[in-house]
């Protein structure tokens, strides 16, 4: 035995790969050990994707984000949400142009007018991370979006276009999904539930922007605010973006009026039209001395 062996500060048993290792290297090829049955279970890809092992690939995708983070020094985050739809200011004119029936110009007009807020998700992006905030050896405020285009793309862009680290959390879907090519690769994940994405995005947010979009960006606007609403998430700051398109798609007072939420739910969320109005508010509700130089 070796004097590293020895040492009692080491743990007794072999770890998981030098395990594996040994069943490579001693190379046994029987029908016994060619058989499914043999293979260690953490190495049985058709075993773990059975459906009874569900429960088991729902904690890998629970600790591997969230042990990968927290050895990257990800302290906390902000988590922009929106479209997937919704163009660059580049491309706004072209989808006009690409219309072929009058329903396909209105939308592409409608998507245009909204071009501006992935000019706004990018500048965010650039400010929270200009910063560069640091409390206790943990990165705070680091930008995480979906990984995705459009708006997600924008937030992962604008920190990238500072230097700064940014994290994507990415969905697998029956078409075509990759992450954007803005997402740090260190920092790129890929989910296979909806569940424990959502988790993972609220799981380190101090604060979140909410841009326009669709069904994902209700749902996940919805679930942060009945979480915050209902005492199961402390408040952070909630940064409400283009009141326009939020008044015409969901009518806040009627919801109040109806009296299924009460009026003080209201101020769960702040709007805001530009980045600079979103990234004071977070600095002056965590009390935070930050002007980032351009």
């Amino acid at each position: 035995m070796t004097e590293e062996e020895k040492k009692v500060s080491r743990g007794r048993f072999y770890k998981a790969e030098q395990e594996a290792g040994f069943v490579e290297a001693h190379g046994h090829h029987t029908a016994q050990t060619q058989s499914p049955s043999y293979k260690l279970a953490f190495r049985d890809t058709e075993f773990l994707l059975r459906d009874e092992l569900r429960p088991v690939r729902f904690q890998l995708e629970l600790l591997k984000t969230e042990m990968l983070l927290e050895e990257a020094g990800i302290g906390s985050t902000l988590v922009c949400y929106g479209s997937a739809r919704i163009p660059t200011p580049e491309q706004a004119q072209e989808r006009i142009d690409a219309a072929v029936t009058p329903e396909e110009k209105a939308t592409a007009q409608r998507l245009a007018a909204n071009s501006k807020y992935y000019e706004e998700a990018r500048k965010l992006a650039r400010l929270a991370s200009q910063c560069a905030i640091v409390e206790k050896g943990m990165r705070q405020f680091v930008i995480c979006s979906g990984g995705g285009p459009s708006i997600m793309e924008a937030a992962n862009r604008g920190a990238a276009e500072v230097g700064a680290e940014n994290i994507g959390l990415n969905i697998v879907l029956p078409h075509e999904q990759a992450p954007n090519p803005y997402v740090t690769p260190r920092l790129a994940f890929q989910f296979h539930y909806f569940a424990l994405r959502k988790m993972h995005f609220l799981l380190r947010a101090r604060a979140v922007a909410v841009f326009p979009g669709g069904f994902g960006t209700f749902d996940e606007f919805f679930e942060m605010l009945t979480l915050i609403q209902t005492g199961k998430m402390k408040p952070i700051p909630i940064l409400l973006f283009g009141g326009e398109f939020w008044d015409r798609v969901i009518n806040f007072e009627a919801l109040v009026e109806e009296g299924v939420i009460n009026r003080k739910d209201l101020s769960l969320f702040t709007r805001v039209d530009t980045a600079e109005e979103a990234w004071a508010h977070i600095t002056e509700f965590y009390g935070i001395d930050c002007l980032p130089v351009d």
